[in-house]
């Protein structure tokens, strides 16, 4: 039978299009676990704490809130917005920078956060497609690197996530308060992940315990054996770590730290 060559070509397309990427279905944290696992990193990277939080001295910062001491905030102007300058390197596609767009515009709609291409200012976000999804916590000073690769880090939460560590938040499972809300179960982690559960000294803003945050990892993170390695206290049937964006009360602690009195 003859099978003109416009109707095969037609019969492969249909076939791609049938297959569902599922990336999309998953929490922001199981996309950054996958996006980071067994990455070889470039020599000029940055070391990696927590799955996705970059650090140059591991020692000294793996148990510090950076925005407990001072400078780790972006300045307010005297109009009342947060002006956080930005560079995008020229790796991605429209759909993708379509993407990180999004995630950036998002912040001027619920905070006083402003994401503005940068012109000639010292201090900056060079949002880049490295080795796989990370950021420093915080303002650093000059150039730091929001790495959003390209192979699993271009999702609207992850986008959202990444940026709420260069503002200055850490993982909600880290926080000081973080044992009256869930209980870490030791035995399921990986050894040598279990540092990535230790309790720092963040600033809360006076918000709740959020398992729907887009800080929030899931359940299963860093396991060695499927098991949960984070369960809901006193309710251990709720969900955890689902997140598709930024919570209502991520939002709440955004707007409390750089006190946004108005948008």
């Amino acid at each position: 039978m003859f099978v003109s060559k416009v109707t095969l070509g037609l019969l492969a397309l249909l076939v791609v299009c049938s297959v569902k990427d599922t990336s999309a279905e998953l929490s922001v944290g199981e996309l950054l676990e996958r996006a980071n696992r067994d990455l070889m990193r470039d020599i000029d990277e940055p070391l990696l704490i927590e799955g996705d939080i970059a650090v140059d001295d591991e020692n000294n910062e793996r148990n510090a809130d950076p925005c407990t001491s001072s400078g780790c905030m972006w300045p307010k102007s005297s109009d009342g917005k947060v002006y956080i300058p930005y560079v995008i390197a020229n790796q991605f596609s429209s759909r993708e920078l379509q993407v990180i767009q999004r995630g950036l515009d998002s912040f001027s709609s619920m905070s006083c956060i402003r994401f503005t291409k940068r012109t000639n200012q010292r201090d900056y976000l060079s949002i880049e497609s490295r080795s796989g999804c990370y950021s420093y916590v915080g303002r650093r000073g000059y150039a730091q690197t929001v790495s959003l690769d390209r192979n699993g880090c271009i999702y609207h939460n992850t986008v959202q996530h990444e940026l709420l560590h260069a503002l200055g938040f850490n993982h909600e499972q880290t926080r000081s308060d973080r044992d009256n809300h869930i209980r870490v179960v030791w035995e399921n982690i990986i050894d040598s992940m279990k540092h990535n559960f230790n309790k720092i000294n963040t600033l809360n803003q006076g918000t709740p315990y959020d398992y729907n945050s887009v800080m929030q990892y899931h359940r299963t993170a860093f396991s060695k054996n499927g098991q949960p390695t984070m369960v809901p206290i006193p309710n251990s049937n709720v969900s955890i770590g689902q997140a598709t964006q930024m919570s209502q009360n991520d939002i709440n602690r955004l707007n409390r730290l750089y006190k946004c009195c108005k948008y």
